[in-house]
């Protein structure tokens, strides 16, 4: 099995990468960020050609919504911080310790959550931050992946010049 079979759709992103779209029946699974030199795939079917249309609307509106159904596997209390991190709306921010309060929880474990999350964007973790700066994403604080934390941020207009 290559890479590209693994993923039902796969769609350039604006920032610099691809995405692979994995599909359980009529819900995203799983988003990754895939290397530059990935070919992109035409979505395999209804479900994958909404996920993708969906992700492009977002990548030109950063308000456009998301209704694609989405079936991320996970612990219980991962499923509560990802539930939360889908209340904040676009251009807001928490920080790992205000989510933690909401949830009645440690920052830590809000953190691990975040990088556990198998649909970034979908689940928008990059809209949690650390008091003093960004943060990590996806478990780096530093590289491409922080780049693309930056970027989303960025888009949805939240001014990330200090961080």
């Amino acid at each position: 099995m290559t890479l590209t079979n693994t993923y039902q759709a796969i769609i350039a992103a604006p920032f610099g990468c691809v995405i692979g779209i994995r599909m359980n029946g009529m819900a995203v699974d799983a988003l990754d960020y895939l290397p530059i030199g990935i070919v992109e795939k035409s979505p395999a079917n209804t479900a994958a050609a909404q996920a993708a249309e969906e992700l492009k609307a977002y990548f030109h509106n950063p308000r456009s919504p998301f209704t694609i159904l989405r079936a991320p596997q996970g612990t219980a209390f991962q499923q509560r911080v990802w539930a939360a991190l889908q209340t904040i709306p676009p251009g807001t921010v928490l920080t790992y310790s205000e989510l933690a309060q909401q949830l009645d929880t440690a920052a830590r474990p809000i953190g691990g959550a975040c990088r556990s999350n198998p649909l970034p964007i979908l689940i928008p973790c990059h809209r949690v931050v650390g008091r003093q700066g960004l943060g990590g994403y996806a478990g780096e604080v530093t590289g491409d992946l922080l780049g693309i934390k930056r970027w989303l941020l960025r888009h949805e207009g939240v001014d990330c010049s200090g961080a």
